[in-house]
């Protein structure tokens, strides 16, 4: 009998088709997308400012900051389009092309964002952790050479979503594929989380480990690692592991249940039904990330402080006395 239960529970959508809500979606999105628009776009445009028109001198951490905000301002700037489609209850009234183009930027964004803070991590450890090495590993060359390498895979590994994506009914801009493509799109999504999601938040949690066992030594302060330097690097293990936390760990999981359901239509409705909404509800909360980077260049950015006037600049002075943050 609880066999039976179990089994009509899991296949009691196999004559029914779901009938799946997206009225919830059609006020969450363009309220949050809105919200991001408008603060991430002003965030990011300070950001690039500063970087670009009050820094002489560009560190290895400034060049991958720059390269974060262009990536996050091209996603911004297809928000618009996006709000106006979820307002409109999902009437998408331009063209296919520009459909796939506005899916291209929203993954190509998201797989920069992730690759660029892990980049960012990842010389915080070596400065922190390797401090006699960095003066060889680490320099603005080998940033931009590595910031180069990052754009080319990713647009070359995100280029499969211009093809995936399509327009249903002429109204419906999908944002996977359609229902034919799906069973060869799950494979692709699932490699592409697991290269440009899984690994590197694996290296930054490995780095921030090593990076606190490391400031938390009570001879770093003042010798290895100057004070100004630990303050910095607190401040970016946790805007780093925060942008993870907050936006990254929870798209993909709800996301890899979704896809799961999906690629078995028998499931029960309800279980389709809360892994959408779970789905749906992490979607725009990933977009927030826009929003957190440039915080990361506020916050713990050497080359922020530089680009202060002069007057502020003697305000921190003694603070920033014997700071070792030339490779910073």
């Amino acid at each position: 009998m609880a066999a039976q239960n179990a089994s009509s529970f899991i296949n009691s959508s196999a004559s029914n088709r779901c009938n799946l809500s997206e009225d919830f979606n059609n006020i969450l999105l363009p309220v949050v997308y809105s919200i991001v628009l408008v603060f991430g776009l002003l965030l990011n445009l300070t950001a690039m400012y500063s970087i670009c028109c009050r820094l002489k001198r560009w560190s290895p951490n400034t060049i991958y900051m720059i390269n974060l905000c262009v990536c996050d301002t091209l996603y911004i700037l297809t928000l618009p389009f996006l709000i106006y489609y979820h307002a409109s209850k999902k009437n998408w009234p331009f063209t296919e092309v520009f459909c796939k183009v506005i899916r291209f930027l929203f993954h190509t964004n998201l797989y920069g964002s992730i690759l660029f803070l892990s980049c960012i991590n990842v010389h915080r450890y070596i400065v922190v952790c390797h401090p006699v090495r960095s003066m060889r590993w680490v320099n603005a060359r080998r940033a931009r050479y590595t910031s180069f390498v990052i754009w080319v895979v990713v647009l070359i590994f995100q280029a499969p979503v211009l093809y995936f994506s399509r327009t249903k009914n002429n109204t419906i801009c999908t944002d996977t594929t359609s229902g034919d493509l799906f069973k060869y799109f799950l494979p692709y999504s699932s490699a592409i989380s697991v290269l440009f999601f899984l690994i590197p938040f694996i290296i930054v949690i490995v780095c921030n480990s090593l990076m606190v066992h490391q400031l938390i030594q009570p001879g770093t302060v003042g010798g290895t690692v100057s004070r100004h330097s630990k303050k910095k690097s607190v401040k970016m293990i946790v805007i780093v592991l925060l942008a993870f936390i907050v936006c990254f760990v929870p798209f993909h999981f709800t996301r890899s249940v979704n896809y799961f359901f999906r690629h078995f239509p028998n499931v029960n409705c309800n279980l389709r039904e809360g892994s959408r909404i779970a789905y749906k509800v992490s979607r725009p909360i990933a977009s927030i990330n826009s929003c957190i980077d440039p915080i990361l260049y506020f916050m713990a950015g050497q080359g922020f402080r530089q680009s202060l006037p002069k007057w502020k600049q003697g305000q921190r002075a003694e603070e920033d006395k014997g700071s070792t943050s030339q490779s910073d």
